[in-house]
């Protein structure tokens, strides 16, 4: 079964740190590039961070440019998303997604092949 599983969500205060995981089963990263999407409630989702397959492109939304760190290893078949400095508008649940793509450094938002069901962070005090 070809899955993403994201892990590493709960519920932290204002300025703390939280790392996610999104570990794939059933297929290997190696050929895709990942992105990890949020959804707050009552919002649309949008596009937080991507990274190409080699992990030489990286790509931030303003909002958490400079807080938010993304990298992957490709042994363990697994993509990170390291948060720091959290807001209480980070409050979603995060997803990741996989799109195969030929080219070893481009990342992308769109055509995602896998999508994960998602984590829940919740930035509160």
């Amino acid at each position: 079964q070809l899955q993403l599983v994201e892990s590493g969500g709960g519920l932290v205060q204002p300025g703390g740190s939280l790392r996610l995981s999104c570990a794939a089963s059933g297929f290997t990263l190696d050929y895709y590039a990942i992105a990890w999407f949020r959804q707050a409630p009552g919002k649309e989702r949008e596009g937080v961070s991507c990274i190409s397959r080699g992990g030489g492109t990286t790509n931030y939304a303003d909002s958490v440019k400079g807080r938010f760190t993304i990298s992957r290893d490709n042994a363990k078949n697994t993509v990170y998303l390291q948060m720091n400095s959290l807001k209480p508008e980070d409050t979603a649940v995060y997803y990741c997604a996989a799109r195969l793509i030929p080219v070893v450094d481009v990342c992308s938002y769109y055509g995602m092949n896998y999508w994960g069901k998602g984590t829940l962070v919740t930035v509160s005090s």
